[in-house]
């Protein structure tokens, strides 16, 4: 027996669809918004190459700007098909610290070793220690595997240098955005299974990792005025050419392929609720934790990709620059501890309504282990 209340029956609108069959987006973050909304539709064409490459050439000087104690020094570092990449190292201090390779991003297809780098000098300058950048071969003329094969040709080289380059192997983080955060978790793939040194962790910023460009939100952006699906599948093309999609895609070029990701070391994934790689970072950290990984995973609610730099001063750039900050602290401090009870202030305030500092946090757990 059913019983209808005298209603028409609903239609159900088809999955990813709304109820006029088109595919809605999530909303906005409301400064993002108001730079979004002023831009043009402008995917990537094999025309626009040339002048996006130009505009997009950082230099050391600006990236240091402001920066003062940092040196800067160029080697070169030969590749696995017996060329040469340009490797940037900046240094502060002649002490022995931390170290992070910074990989950048630009779609495989553009942008340099200085693009994005500045948090990650900003890092150095906080904890000391080294920073490295490669000046990675770009698609297409470089197709797969040179990128990945490049930056960690430049990966090993930093490892086998580590005394030099005055940091401590056991305190490196491999970091990269989009187009880098897909070589940087393809480094540590490599490094995986070919018994190399770990990072002791992986900072990936929106990554690129799913060549398929078969999401649903990569189908919620098929054009948009930041990276979308049309600039997605011109990007992976110029690095895989045909093999683009088929079965002949290699995990260490496109990290979504990879079956297996144990094994690797914490890894930190950010991305916006409104980015076309929304749903291939969510999978790849879900991948992590179903092979028995460590992974924390920030869902950034209206980010387009890469909306720090739509958005420099919102509140939307600052929650994810502080979950950054806080996730190196801890992997640069594993022994810190008043980073590993830095949560305890606020469960004691929670379960007594006091408020207490690290120290007092402390107290009340050992308190509880006391009366157990």
């Amino acid at each position: 027996m059913s019983i209808t209340h005298g209603l028409p029956p609903m239609r159900q609108a088809e999955r990813g669809r709304d109820e006029r069959g088109e595919t809605p987006r999530p909303p906005l973050d409301r400064v993002v918004a108001v730079v979004e909304d002023a831009l043009p539709p402008n995917p990537v064409t094999a025309e626009q190459l040339p002048a996006m490459r130009a505009g997009l050439a950082d230099s050391a000087e600006a990236a240091l700007d402001g920066l003062d104690g940092l040196t800067h020094t160029e080697a070169t570092v030969p590749t696995a098909d017996g060329a040469e990449v340009t490797l940037s190292v900046f240094r502060i201090g002649a002490g022995v610290g931390p170290a992070i390779m910074w990989i950048h991003g630009g779609g495989m297809i553009t942008g340099n070793r200085f693009s994005g780098v500045r948090p990650y000098l900003e890092q150095i300058l906080k904890h000391g220690g080294t920073l490295v950048t490669p000046e990675y071969r770009l698609a297409p003329e470089n197709p797969a595997p040179i990128p990945v094969e490049d930056c960690y040709a430049a990966y090993a080289w930093a490892f086998e240098h580590a005394a030099d380059l005055g940091f401590d192997p056991q305190r490196f983080i491999l970091a990269g955005s989009s187009a880098g955060g897909c070589l940087a978790a393809g480094v540590a793939l490599l490094a995986r299974d070919r018994k190399a040194p770990q990072a002791a962790g992986v900072l990936l910023e929106c990554p690129m990792l799913d060549d398929r460009n078969d999401s649903t939100s990569i189908r919620q952006y098929d054009v948009a005025s930041g990276w979308c699906a049309q600039s997605n599948e011109f990007g992976w093309t110029a690095l895989l050419g045909a093999a683009r999609g088929t079965d002949d895609v290699s995990p260490y070029d496109a990290p979504a392929r990879a079956t297996w990701l144990g094994g690797l070391p914490p890894i930190h994934i950010s991305v916006g609720s409104a980015d076309p790689f929304r749903d291939e970072d969510v999978d790849f950290a879900t991948g992590i934790w179903r092979d028995g990984g460590d992974c924390e995973l920030h869902v950034l609610p209206g980010g387009v990709h890469g909306f720090e730099a739509y958005a420099p001063t919102g509140s939307l750039t600052a929650a994810v620059l502080r979950s950054r900050d806080q996730w190196i602290d801890r992997i640069l401090n594993p022994d810190d501890p008043d980073l590993a009870y830095d949560g305890l202030p606020a469960l004691v305030r929670l379960l007594t309504g006091r408020d207490v500092d690290a120290e007092g946090g402390r107290q009340f757990l050992e308190s509880l282990r006391k009366s157990r």
